[in-house]
């Protein structure tokens, strides 16, 4: 099946707004402290992630299923505006960073060419962050495939993270 390019379909948007400033979201989203416990859908776990949180530097993050599989990502920073906005790709890889295809985990996914992940940090002014996340592929490839559920799932384990760290201020 052809890849769809960037301006053809609507590509899956996630919205939360969190009760804590941007600084604290921005803190759980980039820090791989905190990433690790929130990376992976419901039950997953994140073992590992190494990031160079720069543009043009990568990461690598694992994510364990229930069962013990584990599924690893890949990627580079793209554009990083403090608080605001990070642009990356991420793609699935090996255990080293490599590339593979989705397949190689047994998961239907479908890139959009071109596209990469957007997550903006907007600042309600009132103690309250509403973070947006744009996805490299189709809102429809993200309910067939459970992408769309599972970054959900992400985003409440995120915001258990974040009332972790406003507590602890």
């Amino acid at each position: 099946m052809a890849k769809n390019t960037v301006n053809e379909i609507e590509r899956m948007v996630v919205t939360r707004v969190f009760d804590a400033p941007r600084e604290l979201v921005w803190k759980a989203w980039t820090d791989p402290q905190y990433l690790m416990q929130w990376w992976g859908p419901k039950g997953f776990t994140a073992p590992f992630c190494e990031m160079d949180f720069r543009v043009g530097g990568k990461f690598r993050c694992c994510m364990r299923a229930p069962d013990g599989q584990e599924f690893w990502n890949g990627g580079e920073y793209h554009e990083i505006i403090p608080h605001e906005k990070i642009v990356y790709s991420m793609y699935f890889a090996d255990a080293k960073g490599n590339k593979v295809e989705a397949a190689h985990y047994g998961i239907e996914h479908e890139a959009i060419d071109g596209a990469h992940d957007v997550v903006t940090f907007e600042d309600f002014g009132d103690g309250r962050t509403k973070l947006t996340l744009i996805g490299n592929e189709t809102m429809e490839s993200a309910k067939d495939s459970g992408q769309l559920e599972g970054w959900n799932q992400i985003l409440d384990k995120v915001a258990a993270v974040i009332a972790e760290l406003a507590q602890a201020k």
